[in-house]
């Protein structure tokens, strides 16, 4: 089944680049990352730049993300942008990022109705789900997962569940430079799924793209991409860096290479 789960690298450029700035480092990316078929690249600008990008881009190797978006289609919600505004120039949308939730005091009653609403307009949601430091510490990790994945689940069906995706993203080790070692992500990965297999079946807990979000480099890249079960990686910082960034998507093609069953000639 693992072999069946296209690995999504996924570039978080947080509140960084004007329009002309994010325009001109597409430029860097499309000429240093390469055209990886078994490797799905995302790029997650912020909002005032997607329209640009998605007549800039080269949609050949890269499709493109929002950040957020809020669960109302219309409305007197000054500042916001839908998820229905977002449809036309997005296939996927972050939902829950950490940063929304400990910044912005979002919840997991709000993940779920961004979840609904993402899907209620055919965009993809990654939910992002993960402990702080507190939590960990506090033996929490587990609880703090299931109620996490629970919520944000809540209201999607089962075919809805297995074209989403799940990106385990501990709070401590975001923009922290301390990525969390394998082996906790190879268990909260292992979690996440059968909480997943729990709430709708073996099969969908197949199908589901679970990926790792962290501190992510090139360095580490590689290591959490073996780990059982994870589709993936969720870059934040190393994604601002072009070289850098190519470096990961090239270590994801690597790995998904090395996954091939051997051919008998």
């Amino acid at each position: 089944m693992r072999n069946s789960r296209k690995i999504m690298i996924a570039a978080n450029w947080k509140e960084h680049f004007t329009v002309s700035q994010a325009s001109i480092f597409l430029n860097k990316l499309e000429s240093s990352v390469r055209s990886r078929q078994s490797v799905e690249v995302v790029l997650f600008p912020n909002v005032l730049t997607l329209q640009p990008l998605s007549v800039q881009l080269d949609k050949r190797k890269f499709r493109l993300g929002a950040q957020d978006g809020h669960f109302q289609d219309a409305g007197a919600y000054t500042g916001e942008v839908s998820m229905a505004m977002l449809r036309d120039l997005v296939h996927y949308v972050l939902v829950g990022h950490s940063e929304r939730r400990h910044v912005f005091g979002e919840n997991d009653d709000i993940a779920a109705k961004k979840m609904q609403a993402a899907v209620r307009n055919g965009i993809m949601p990654i939910l992002c789900v993960g402990e702080t430091l507190q939590e960990r510490l506090a033996g929490e990790t587990n609880q703090i997962l299931h109620n996490q994945v629970t919520a944000g689940l809540m209201h999607l069906t089962a075919r809805e569940v297995a074209a989403s995706v799940i990106a385990y993203e501990p709070v401590w080790a975001i923009g922290s430079g301390e990525s969390a070692k394998p082996d906790q992500a190879a268990a909260a990965i292992q979690h996440i799924r059968t909480q997943v297999e729990h709430l709708h079946g073996a099969r969908t807990a197949g199908l589901v793209r679970i990926l790792y979000g962290g501190s992510v480099n090139s360095h580490n890249a590689k290591a959490f991409l073996d780990v059982d079960g994870c589709d993936g990686a969720l870059v934040g910082g190393a994604s601002l860096q072009s070289h850098e960034f190519a470096s990961i998507v090239e270590k994801a093609f690597r790995v998904h290479q090395e996954r091939l069953p051997a051919h008998h000639g």
